[in-house]
């Protein structure tokens, strides 16, 4: 799937196979706690050194690294050098695709529901 198309995710009834595959790895990048509190924290400072983001953690800087590695094979941060650092930054756009699987999730909820409140009261 081409990032344009990732972008601008269906709207259909359903979420197709190409859309879910795309998805997954969105996903599964978030699902480790560490890695989605690294995301909240990145989204709400703003660029952060592997020192910053290791100063109130109780995880090794090590670790934080191996985390940020993944989050960056999903497209979520990007790291780049600033003298001696390596500073990490949210890529909002990547955000903004999981967001539009979450929201075509939710619609096809909420006609779901729809449809039930139909059969019940029909």
């Amino acid at each position: 799937m081409s990032r344009a198309d990732a972008l601008s995710v269906s709207r259909t009834s359903t979420l197709s196979a190409a859309q879910a595959h795309a998805a997954a790895p969105l996903f599964a990048a978030l699902g480790d706690e560490t890695r989605l509190k690294l995301v909240l924290r990145l989204a709400a400072r703003g660029p952060e050194s592997i020192a910053q983001l290791s100063a109130t953690s109780t995880v090794s800087r090590q670790a934080i690294t191996k985390h940020l590695e993944i989050l960056a094979r999903a497209g979520y941060v990007r790291g780049y050098r600033r003298g001696r650092e390596h500073v990490w930054r949210l890529q909002p756009k990547r955000v903004a695709i999981a967001r539009g699987y979450l929201d075509q999730i939710s619609r096809q909820w909420d006609d779901a529901l729809g449809r039930l409140t139909q059969f019940v009261e029909g």
